[in-house]
């Protein structure tokens, strides 16, 4: 059997050195060492089930990584080095190699700076791909430490079923501030309501609005926004953008946004004494002011449609609004939307 072989018998294993940067291969033949005792390369190739040349193939780079060495004598016999000296060689080895990088990395950051600016291939990035996109959408969020800033529209990439990402994110060290501005047409999804809800109680500045594209911020220096402007293809594809002006144009968009946007003060569910739920006065004018349909709040809400109009018109009866967008306006002007 040839070196491929080992391929096949080490993933058959649970890999345990693999973030050490140890190969499928030189794992096997440490672990089978580890089994079986000083051996000679005949002794460790029946061991794997491999060939003495495909073990003598391995070989320089079992002793290189520390993970082997010899037995004095003839024939050759190797000897396993003990688990906890062989890990801690690995890591030491691995920590040096991060420090060179950390200190290559500056130096390139140097040599950069001496061009004048960022190049434009250095201020934007094209990623392909829903699962691609939902990825760096997740990492940008992640990496987020002072603030961040997303205007939400369908279609999505995430799932904003995840009952867990608005409390992982808020129980992380120093979380950052998130504001957001949701579109109308976000509550033509499902559970819009009650993810808002989530993130509210979590920390999240809510707010409803005009929502031109989808786009997120993380402490002003990264942004991610559709490549595609149809709305089938919007989580297909996205560009990243990184320091420049036009990352500077996106977060002067939001922020022109969100003061044009409605405050969503979203209160916890309540029921009736009959068990029906029912909704708060508070947010339905928000809703209302954001422009939303009676179907489409009820939907959020979990009433039914003649309820709503029902409740839209005392409303409007009791701000003396003409007309249902009137009465959310209304409301916004005299703070109401904030109790």
């Amino acid at each position: 059997m040839d070196h491929g072989l080992f391929r096949e018998v080490g993933m058959a294993q649970r890999r345990l050195l693999e973030g050490l940067g140890v190969t499928v291969a030189e794992e096997t033949a440490y672990r089978a060492l580890l089994r079986h005792g000083p051996a000679t390369l005949g002794e460790l190739a029946a061991e794997t089930g491999s060939s003495a040349a495909a073990v003598r193939r391995v070989l320089p780079r079992l002793e290189d990584l520390g993970l082997t060495s010899r037995v004095a004598g003839r024939p050759l016999r190797l000897v396993a080095t003990p688990p906890d000296i062989a890990v801690d060689i690995l890591v030491a080895r691995r920590q040096e190699e991060l420090t060179h990088s950390r200190a290559a990395a500056a130096l390139l950051a140097t040599e950069a700076a001496g061009r004048g600016g960022p190049q434009p291939e250095e201020v934007l990035e094209v990623v392909t791909g829903r699962d691609a996109v939902a990825r760096r959408y997740l990492q940008l969020e992640r990496d987020a430490t002072r603030e961040l800033l997303v205007l939400v529209h369908p279609p999505y990439a995430v799932d904003i079923g995840d009952d867990c990402r608005p409390s992982r994110r808020a129980a992380r060290r120093g979380a950052p501030v998130v504001r957001g501005i949701y579109s109308p047409l976000a509550f033509e999804q499902p559970g819009m309501l009650a993810h808002i809800r989530r993130a509210v109680a979590d920390g999240e500045q809510a707010r409803l609005g005009q929502v031109p594209v989808k786009l997120a911020v993380a402490d002003a220096r990264t942004a991610i926004l559709p490549l595609a402007s149809g709305e089938d293809l919007a989580v297909e594809s996205a560009l990243v953008v990184h320091p420049s002006a036009l990352l500077d144009a996106l977060v002067g968009l939001f922020e022109t946004l969100w003061r044009a946007a409605v405050p969503l003060r979203l209160t916890e569910d309540r029921l009736q004494p009959d068990g029906r739920p029912r909704a708060p006065d508070a947010e339905v004018l928000a809703l209302l002011a954001g422009g939303m349909k009676d179907d489409a709040i009820a939907r959020q809400l979990g009433l039914s449609p003649r309820t709503v109009q029902r409740r839209v018109q005392v409303l409007c009866e009791r701000l003396g609004a003409r007309t249902r967008f009137h009465a959310g306006v209304l409301a916004a002007q005299h703070d109401l939307l904030n109790e």
